[in-house]
C-alpha cells in the first residue's frame, strides 16, 4: 500500500506541479521584471539543500535579498526588518511567491508538493553523524510545504519541526495521499494569514548576528545530541505536542482518516482562533 500512495503521490507532484507552472507564466514575467527592476543581481537564487536520503540538490526560488546575503548578516537566518530583504522581496516573502520556483524542482523529482521543508546542505551540520530522530526526516522528499509549515513555520524551533516532520511520515504511511490533500488546504490558508514569516531569537536582546550564530550553534547540536540523550526542553514540547496529536486522534471514531484530522488538529484549532480573534 505504501509503494501504491509513493507511485500516487509522484503522479499528483508531477500533475499539480505542471498545471500550475503553465497556469502562473503571465506571474513569472511579472515577478522577473519587477526584482530586476528593484535591485541588482539574478532573478533566481539557487540555493544546495537536501533531500530524501540527504541528497543534495540546486533548490530554485525567486531572489528576495541582495546578491551574497547568506554570506551578510544573520546568514541563514531571517529576523523581522532584515535589511538584506528587497522591497520587491518582502512582498515575495510575505505572499510566499517566492517559494513558487520550486515547482520545477517538483516536476523534476527532487521535491514533492507535501514532505519536510529542504534543509540548507550545511544547515544541521554532517548528515552523515545526524542522531536518529533527525534522520528520519530524510525518509521522505522534501516538500514544498509539510505539516512543519501548518503548525509554526518559523515560528517554532528545529526540533518541533522535526517532530512534525516525522510525525507527516508515519502519517503518509497510514493513510497516504490523503495526508497530503489536507495538509496542502491548510497551507493555503496560511499563506492568506501571512503569519510565523520570520524567524524567533533566542534571546530578543542580541542583534541579528549574535542571534544567528547561536541559534545555528544550538541547531547542530540539539541535530548531534546521541539517540539515548536525555530530551532537550524543545523536544520535549515538540514530543508532548505530537503525543497530544496522537491523543486526540486516539479519542475520535474509528474512520480510518479522523486519526490523521487528530494529528493535524491542532494547526485546524491555531487556525480558527486567528479567524475569530481577527
Amino acid at each position: 500500500m505504501f509503494t501504491i500512495n509513493k507511485f500516487l503521490k509522484r503522479i499528483f507532484d508531477i500533475l499539480s506541479s505542471l498545471i500550475v507552472i503553465l497556469l502562473l507564466t503571465p506571474l513569472w514575467l511579472i515577478v522577473a521584471i519587477a526584482i530586476k527592476c528593484d535591485s541588482k543581481g539574478p532573478v533566481f537564487f539557487k540555493q544546495e539543500r537536501r533531500t530524501k536520503n540527504g541528497r543534495i540538490f540546486k533548490m530554485l526560488k525567486f531572489r528576495s535579498m541582495v546578491v551574497d546575503a547568506e554570506k551578510q548578516g544573520a546568514g541563514l537566518f531571517n529576523y523581522e526588518n532584515d535589511p538584506r530583504v528587497t522591497k520587491v522581496g518582502r512582498f515575495l516573502r510575505n505572499t510566499s511567491i517566492d517559494e513558487l520556483p520550486q515547482l520545477f524542482n517538483i516536476f523534476k523529482g527532487d521535491m514533492s508538493v507535501v514532505g519536510p521543508r529542504p534543509c540548507v546542505s550545511y544547515e544541521l551540520g554532517e548528515f552523515e553523524t545526524l542522531n536518529k530522530k533527525y534522520k528520519k526526516r530524510f525518509e521522505m522528499k522534501a516538500g514544498l510545504t509539510g505539516l512543519a509549515q501548518v503548525r509554526g513555520r518559523n515560528d517554532i524551533s528545529w526540533d518541533d519541526k522535526v517532530a512534525y516532520d516525522n510525525l507527516y511520515i508515519d502519517n503518509f504511511r497510514k493513510h497516504g495521499i490523503f495526508t497530503d490533500i489536507k495538509i496542502l488546504w491548510l497551507s493555503v490558508i496560511k499563506v492568506f494569514k501571512k503569519s510565523d514569516i520570520y524567524e524567533s531569537k533566542i534571546d530578543e536582546n542580541e542583534d541579528d548576528i549574535e542571534a544567528a550564530k547561536r541559534a545555528e550553534a544550538e541547531i547542530i547540536r540539539i541535530a548531534h545530541l546521541p539517540d539515548d540523550a536525555p530530551c532537550e526542553a524543545s523536544a520535549d514540547n515538540a514530543e508532548e505536542t505530537t503525543a497530544s496529536a496522537n491523543s486526540d486522534a486516539d479519542s475520535r471514531d474509528n474512520d480510518e482518516f479522523a486519526e490523521t484530522e487528530g494529528k493535524t488538529d491542532e494547526c485546524n484549532d491555531d487556525i480558527n482562533a486567528e479567524e475569530e480573534t481577527a
